[in-house]
């Protein structure tokens, strides 16, 4: 028998299905489960650098859940699967181990730093996938359709004060948009959040490249 996420009722349970769900078409290496204290926090990469010279910003996805109160787990996975029982998902036998799931961001130090229109989010987004498929060449290899991916949402973009495009990317693709809606930012460090009544959306800024200053040594 497999083993089980024991989700707090039903509506939980189809809530995590669909995040999943998500995660598996448009995200980057399994979905993060992490439950304390009756609360399921889960976690999926929209965006990911593949390797040291990938430019590709890191954009999560997260929702928040309520789960069984003994419920106490840290891992990734693949896939949900539905249980007999209505309120229980079925896990698959592995957990996985994506680079992305070992840059987690800080439980705290978040400020306040502005808002963001959900109607903007929407129409970057949609203008994102468009340039996409222009981009990718016909019968694109793999490498060739993340190049075009990291460029074009990897940009950032001013309607989004300064943040990637991949914000817009996650907020759309996970269903974190409906309707008339002020996104509040929040940083902390070279993280921001992006917070919607469905979910959050959380980026790292760039990581800092070239070459230090040379220093002399000896007397």
């Amino acid at each position: 028998m497999s083993e089980r996420l024991v989700l707090a009722d039903p509506e939980s349970a189809r809530d995590a299905l669909t995040f999943a769900g998500r995660a598996s078409r448009t995200g980057d290496g399994g979905v993060r489960l992490q439950a304390q204290r009756g609360v399921l926090v889960m976690t999926a990469a929209a965006l990911s650098p593949q390797g040291l010279l990938d430019r590709t910003p890191t954009v999560l996805a997260m929702r928040m859940l309520h789960a069984d109160p003994e419920l106490e787990c840290d891992f990734v996975v693949s896939e949900l699967s539905p249980a007999a029982d209505a309120s229980q998902l079925e896990l698959p036998d592995q957990a996985m181990s994506p680079a992305w799931a070992g840059v987690a961001p800080p439980r705290g130090g978040w400020e306040r730093t502005g808002e963001l229109d959900a109607a903007t989010l929407a129409s970057r987004a949609q203008w994102g996938i468009a340039a996409v498929a222009h981009q990718v060449p016909t019968d694109a290899g793999e490498d060739a359709v993340r190049a075009v991916r990291g460029s074009v949402w990897g940009q950032p973009d001013n309607d989004l004060g300064g943040l990637p495009l991949g914000v817009a990317f996650a907020a759309f693709t996970f269903g974190f948009i409906a309707g008339e809606e002020r996104a509040a930012v929040f940083t902390s460090g070279r993280w921001t959040r992006v917070s919607l009544a469905r979910g959050h959306v959380v980026t790292r800024g760039p990581a800092v490249s070239g070459l230090t200053a040379v220093r002399e040594t000896g007397s």
